[in-house]
Parts: structure tokens; C-alpha cells; sequence
């Protein structure tokens, strides 16, 4: 018997007070027709009511897909765990679910992709939770927010720290999922899934495996159906003794503004020539000398902002395959792509899927990691989790704590200021207009990232600015690197309200880094 149902017969399934928990990752993989035919059930009966909805890495965005938006209604939605929340520039409005959590309507928690995934497998296992040390020290560790991000969350805790085998660590209790609601590109009439067509498998297969062993219900929303029989069994990522229903929609997009290309699912191989190269400024020129870190043969993971970049230096470079990039969806190699289609990548040698990649990065399996910064404080710690005056500019901490907990050697990028003026040339940089407020702060509004913690794990951390490469040392943030055309007084010390000082042995950084043309990178 056919699985297939049209999404509001999938949506009177779901029971009031479930928790489902929905594979996505912002755009990409969304199973976006489903989460709205919940919510216009919603408005239309009133049902299902009170649910908890988990989410590894976030369900939509601001630019077309509005994913866990669906869910944001009050009566509809109680509790909601997420690595990440839809983001955006403020002059789009708000998106619904940061309405409800500003306006604690709704109990969120900011949790490590990492650890939602880890959520999963022990739930799925009939374990008695995450037992983990990833967070420690940082907002996830209850001696701080404990991933709470309102009063309804803080007032519901969901992580402890426990002493086990004579060491700290943090433990997050089952939160067992009802419903799993996930998408792949084809199923036959049994429920198979093949994801030929997409960009990520994400963590479709264990949030799956999890709602099947705690007898809940499993729904997949696919592009198409095809005959029982006609999958190749090896390209079968979901078995259909997993899935109870399927929808279909035949407009889903790879990513908000990507219909399909087929060489962000590895169908085919791009000419290494046809993509484009990194802008010419001063985001360019923090990239190019992040991307000096590097060295032949490293495996090394990047997230948003200005680290993105960093591949497309190499490519520019003539070092296209040099480096072997992971993300946190679960691409490896080949090139990762920016803007909407983050989170995928053309040219990939595998796909992994997402749990598996934090596993390896929560063991700290990789070279390195560049990593981009909103602001950092005095004791090295990062924010890129949390601003107040703006929450919906950052999406959350997503795999940020997993990945940083422990790496052998991160490089942070980000501006020294925030809304200088700067001149580029290709003798130096010149600070025109100072910003209004520095980066380097006293202490940071979030721990994403906690420099006592780094420390005392001998990790190697630098951060990378348009004006000097800063270092966390046993004395604080010490610039050892400075930009040529910048003053090291005026433009460090002074305008970090003295928070970073200069090494007395700092050297120029070159000038290469500058020009217009490639710089020479040797690897």
C-alpha cells in the first residue's frame, strides 16, 4: 500500500503536545510544504496545540523559505531547541519564532548542532542523555545561560553539570521526539529515500531512527515517486521500514534561490576557472592572510562570514584542491560555496552526513578552523551567538561551540571596528573615519567561545583583523602582526580602549596581502 498522502492528511497525524523534530538546514533540505500544511491546520482548527519542535541546524530563512516560521504561532508552539534561527540584515523584519522568544511567548534554547544531533542518538538509543564537555565553560554550561535565550527557557533548564570519573562534564537529559519530519528528492511507494538531487543529507537517518524506536511517526516530503524496485538499494539514504508517510512537492529548491544545480548534489564536476574569485576590499585582504595559516594536505572547516572566503583565496591562488574543506552539513572537499547557498559545496569529494561530521569534529579530528567573530573580550573569549539589540542578525551558535571545543588551532576574522572607514591601497591600509564602537570589548554579551577554557587546552588561537593579527596569550589579546599603513598606537591600543596591546617584536604584515593581483601564496 502507497505511503503517499497529501500534506494536510500528514498534518492531522501530528499530535497535540508532540515534539518533532525536523531535518533542515536554513534553506537547504527544508521540508518546507510540510511545516506549513501544521501550521494552516493550526489556523484553521486549532491543532495540534503545545508542541516542543527541535531543529540540529535552523528550518528556513529570511529570503523565501519560512521554515520553522510555520510553527511560530502562539498555542501552536511551547518549546523550541535549535543549533540555529532563521538570519538576516535588520531591514528585513523580524522573522516569527525571534518575535516569540523576544517577546518570551515561547521556551528557546540556543544548543551546539552538535549536541541536538547527539540528542538524537541517545534518545534513539534509550540512553539517559548527552553526557558531553562540549559547552563547558561557554553559554551552554548552566553556570552561565545553561542555552537558555529567554525567561521561559531559563525557568525550564535542560543541561546540568555533573562530576563523572573525576571530571567536569555537562548532561543533557532525553527530550524524546514524536514526529520526525524530513525531506530527500525521491521515494518509492514503500517509503525509500534516495537524495540525488540534494545538497546534504543532513541528519534526516538518525532523527528518523530515533522517532521509530520510540514508536513515534516518521514523515518524508520528496520532489517524486517512482515504483517500488527502481532505487538502487546503495542509494537508498532512509529505508522505508523507517517512514510512515510521504508528500510530495515538486517545486522544492535546493536552496532559496536554487532550483537545481547539479553540481552542488556532486552530479557533475565544475571547471575549477568558473568560479568566481573573492571581491577585491578589505575582507579580502583578512582572508588572504588567514588563508597563510594554511598548509598542503590539511583537512580544514570554515563557517560563515568573512572565513567563507577563504577557498575561493586558495582557488585564486592556483591551489584549488590543495586544502580539504568539511562543513557542517556534511560536505568534504571541493569548494564551499557563500550567500544563500552556504552550507553546500560543488565539487565535493563525499558527502557525510551531518552527525557523523560532528562527531569528528567534536573529537577535534581536522587541522584547523576559521571561524568569524562579532566581538571578542579581554580574555579571549567570542561572541557570534548572541546581540541583543538585534538577535535575528545572528543566527546562533550552529556548530560554532562543537567545532571551536576541540580544534587543534582556530583563526577568528572579523573587523577590529565597527563601521570604520577604511582606505585600501596597495601600500597599506589607511583609518579614515574611526568606527563607533571597537570590537574588542571588556566582556563579551555571549561566551561562544571561551578563551580560559582554550588555554588551559593548549589550544592556538589567533584572530585576524583588517589592522593586526592578535594571538591569546597568557597575558590577553597581544597583536603580533600589524597591517602596514596602520598605527599601532592609534589604531590598536587606542581604539581598543587598551584592551589589546602591541608585542615589542610585531612585524609587518605584507604587502602582498594588498594588491589587486593574486599574492603568491606558497602552501
Amino acid at each position: 500500500m502507497s505511503k503517499v498522502v497529501s500534506p494536510a492528511e500528514a498534518a492531522k497525524r501530528v499530535p497535540d503536545g508532540a515534539v518533532v523534530t525536523v531535518s533542515s538546514s536554513s534553506s537547504l533540505g527544508c521540508p518546507d510544504l510540510m511545516l506549513k500544511a501544521i501550521g494552516e491546520r493550526f489556523e484553521a482548527e486549532g491543532h495540534p496545540r503545545d508542541i516542543t519542535s527541535l531543529h540540529p541546524i535552523a528550518a528556513g530563512d529570511m529570503y523565501g523559505v519560512k521554515g520553522m516560521d510555520h510553527l511560530a504561532k502562539d498555542g501552536l508552539l511551547t518549546r523550541v531547541l535549535a543549533g540555529s534561527y532563521p538570519s538576516g540584515p535588520s531591514n528585513l523584519e523580524m522573522p516569527e519564532i525571534w518575535k516569540m522568544i523576544v517577546e518570551d511567548r515561547v521556551a528557546a534554547y540556543n544548543v551546539p548542532s552538535g549536541i541536538m544531533f547527539d540528542m538524537h542518538r541517545e534518545a534513539a538509543a534509550h540512553r539517559p542523555g548527552v553526557l558531553t564537555q562540549i559547552g563547558l565553560e561557554t553559554f551552554v554550561d548552566p553556570v552561565r545561560e545553561g542555552c537558555a535565550m529567554n525567561a521561559r527557557g531559563a525557568a525550564r533548564p535542560i543541561v546540568s553539570r555533573v562530576e563523572f570519573a573525576g571530571d567536569t562534564w555537562l548532561h543533557f537529559p532525553n527530550v524524546v521526539p514524536d514526529v520526525c519530519i524530513l525531506r530527500a528528492t525521491t521515494a518509492d511507494s514503500h517509503g525509500n529515500l534516495t537524495y540525488e538531487h540534494e545538497g546534504a543529507y543532513l541528519g534526516g537517518l538518525e532523527q528518523a531512527i530515533c522517532v521509530r524506536n520510540n514508536g513515534g511517526l516518521v514523515i518524508a516530503q520528496v520532489e517524486r515517486i517512482t515504483a517500488l524496485g527502481s532505487l538502487r538499494p546503495h542509494d537508498v539514504r532512509v529505508p522505508g521500514h523507517l517512514v510512515d508517510l510521504v508528500i510530495i512537492d515538486p517545486d522544492q529548491k535546493q536552496t532559496c534561490e536554487t532550483a537545481y544545480d547539479p553540481a552542488i548534489s556532486g552530479q557533475v564536476m565544475r571547471p575549477w576557472e568558473s568560479f568566481a574569485h573573492a571581491e577585491h576590499g578589505v575582507e579580502k585582504v583578512i582572508a588572504r592572510r588567514a588563508a597563510q595559516q594554511l598548509r598542503a594536505g590539511m583537512t580544514a572547516n570554515l563557517g560563515f562570514g568573512i572565513s567563507a572566503m577563504v577557498p575561493r583565496i586558495l582557488l585564486e591562488e592556483g591551489h584549488p584542491q590543495a586544502v580539504t574543506w568539511a562543513i557542517e552539513q556534511g560536505a568534504v572537499g571541493g569548494v564551499p560555496l557563500t550567500g544563500f547557498a552556504f552550507g553546500c559545496a560543488s565539487n565535493a569529494d563525499a558527502f557525510v552526513p551531518s552527525p557523523q561530521q560532528f562527531i569528528y569534529f567534536q573529537g577535534g579530528g581536522f587541522d584547523m578552523s576559521f571561524l568569524s567573530f562579532m566581538e571578542v573580550d579581554t580574555h579571549g573569549n567570542v561572541n557570534v551567538s548572541k546581540l541583543e539589540k538585534k538577535p535575528y542578525l545572528t543566527a546562533g551558535c550552529g556548530g560554532f561551540v562543537d567545532i571551536t571545543a576541540r580544534a587543534r588551532s582556530i583563526v577568528f576574522s572579523g573587523w577590529f571596528e565597527a563601521g570604520a572607514q577604511i582606505d585600501l591601497s596597495d601600500e597599506g591600509i589607511n583609518v579614515a573615519k574611526p568606527g563607533r564602537f571597537t570590537k574588542m570589548v571588556e566582556n563579551v554579551e555571549h561566551v561562544t567561545f571561551s578563551g580560559d577554557r582554550a588555554k588551559s587546552l593548549g589550544q592556538d588561537v589567533i584572530y585576524i583583523t583588517e589592522r593586526c593579527v592578535i594571538r591569546l596569550t597568557e597575558d590577553g589579546l597581544v597583536a603580533t602582526e600589524i597591517m602596514p599603513g596602520i598605527d599601532p598606537q592609534t589604531d590598536i591600543v587606542r581604539a581598543s580602549e587598551h584592551r589589546v596591546k602591541v608585542a615589542e617584536n610585531a612585524k609587518l604584515m605584507p604587502r602582498s596581502l594588498l594588491a589587486k593581483t593574486p599574492m603568491g601564496l606558497v602552501l
